[in-house]
């Protein structure tokens, strides 16, 4: 049986499967068969960045989830995190997001959180797909007169500040402060801007102006040089890039230095500790994390816990060891005591708390890591093989470590979310690290391309 769901929803290129109208008309039908419940008049909240397909996915979602006898609500432009919460606020039997994140616009993808507002678990997931692919929800559909309706709603986005602003302590403002944002053309354009000169910053906003087809184009968290650029400028406290659907955070500091989300979670988890609110003494992170992150937590005698890549995973690991932290180098950070899901602008506040706290500029507090040389190549691929059968890949894996040792390490693994296959490799110098990168990538090429 074909499947869905990758590490973090449906995601694929627009009015191509399986982002077609049909299938989005088919994920509407299913979700909202799932969480329907007796008793009760079901609703699902429905949002989405600004790519110019998330409209058809949008009209398509709300007609499957009408047919199926439950409300679709739809509160236009809203970062992922921010349907997270309006899901929990608004007693929401379901919430479903339609973006691809930080691809370019030409993608798009369909993630659902349930009425908790965390993400489908795996189980969920596989009913959805075991739903659709059995092509018999015709067999499903209410009566006529059990139709549910589609409406939206004003006031989504000021709710979701509230609650953003709700998470920066009263006792410290943002006043004197000089703020640059990258919006990346995405779902924070708006509400971004907002929290921020509502807690008192002055704010200088890049990126804001979407069209539809540029949302992450040069722009936003994997590509903040002109973020850097404009904090130097501005002469800026501090830079925040996210990402399209804003669910990940990159930040600049005062000197123009770039801090990825593994520095992010060092300084604040450092901060966490002193004041007690780091629960069980854990912070969870990925295997993509840098080295130095596992030096710095060892310094400040904070475990470690590592799971495999997609901030699902980490979210689980979270949840089992109770920990109050965890979250992705790329950005995606949880602060769990705080939201159920990665939220860029909520992790932003949290790195100006740790700024108010130690009263000490970004720059100075990003010393508690250092950051090794990492150098990722991503291979388009047409298929995902499992690499321990390749005899050739095998080798120069085993090639590359020998000769890092303990200096270094190596990680191969295909995208959860692309026919992409990512090697990634961490050493003492930039040259090496480069070199044993390229050595790699160079024969997964020929054997995968």
């Amino acid at each position: 049986m074909a499947k869905l769901f990758g590490t973090d929803g449906v995601r694929g290129v627009a009015n191509e499967h399986p982002m077609t109208a049909e299938m989005a008309l088919n994920i509407g039908k299913a979700t909202a068969h799932l969480f329907k419940r007796r008793g009760h008049q079901p609703k699902i909240i429905i949002g989405k960045d600004t790519r110019i397909s998330g409209y058809v996915l949008e009209n398509a979602l709300v007609s499957g989830i009408c047919s199926m006898g439950v409300e679709a609500v739809m509160v236009g432009t809203m970062p992922t995190p921010g349907i997270a919460f309006l899901t929990r606020d608004m007693r929401a039997d379901a919430g479903i997001v339609i973006s691809a994140s930080h691809n370019p616009f030409q993608d798009n993808g369909i993630k659902i959180f349930s009425h908790t507002g965390f993400k489908l678990p795996d189980e969920k997931e596989a009913e959805i797909e075991d739903m659709i692919f059995a092509n018999n929800m015709h067999k499903l559909h209410p009566s006529p007169e059990e139709l549910g309706k589609a409406y939206r709603i004003e006031g989504a986005r000021d709710r979701y500040v509230v609650f953003l602003k709700n998470t920066f302590p009263r006792a410290y403002t943002l006043e004197g402060m000089k703020i640059v944002l990258d919006c990346a053309n995405g779902a924070t354009y708006r509400v971004g801007p907002q929290t921020f000169i509502e807690l008192g910053a002055e704010v200088t906003t890049l990126f804001d102006k979407p069209n539809g087809r540029n949302i992450n184009d040069n722009c936003g968290s994997q590509h903040p040089e002109a973020l850097a650029e404009e904090v130097l400028r501005q002469k800026a406290d501090v830079g925040f890039a996210f990402d399209g659907d804003g669910d990940r955070l990159i930040a600049v500091d005062d000197t123009g230095s770039v801090l990825t989300g593994d520095q992010i979670m060092a300084l604040c988890a450092k901060t966490m500790k002193r004041d007690g609110e780091l629960d069980n003494n854990i912070l969870v992170s990925t295997v993509m994390s840098n080295i130095g992150l596992g030096i710095a937590l060892k310094e400040l005698a904070i475990e470690q816990v590592s799971t495999k890549v997609g901030d699902r995973y980490v979210l689980e690991e979270m949840q089992t060891k109770n920990a109050a932290i965890g979250g992705e180098d790329s950005g995606h950070i949880i602060f769990l005591n705080h939201h159920t899901t990665g939220d860029g602008i909520l992790s932003a506040l949290q790195v100006l708390v740790t700024m108010k706290k130690e009263q000490k500029p970004l720059s100075a507090l990003a010393r508690i890591m250092r950051v090794y040389p990492q150098k990722l190549v991503n291979i388009d691929v047409a298929s995902k093989p499992d690499i321990s059968e390749i005899p050739e890949i095998v080798a120069v894996i085993k090639k590359v470590e020998d000769a890092l040792g303990e200096k270094g390490r190596v990680l191969v693994r295909y995208s959860g979310t692309q026919n992409m296959c990512r090697v990634m490799v961490e050493g003492p110098t930039n040259e090496e690290t480069e070199k044993s990168c390229h050595e790699i990538a160079a024969v997964i090429k020929d054997k995968l391309t």
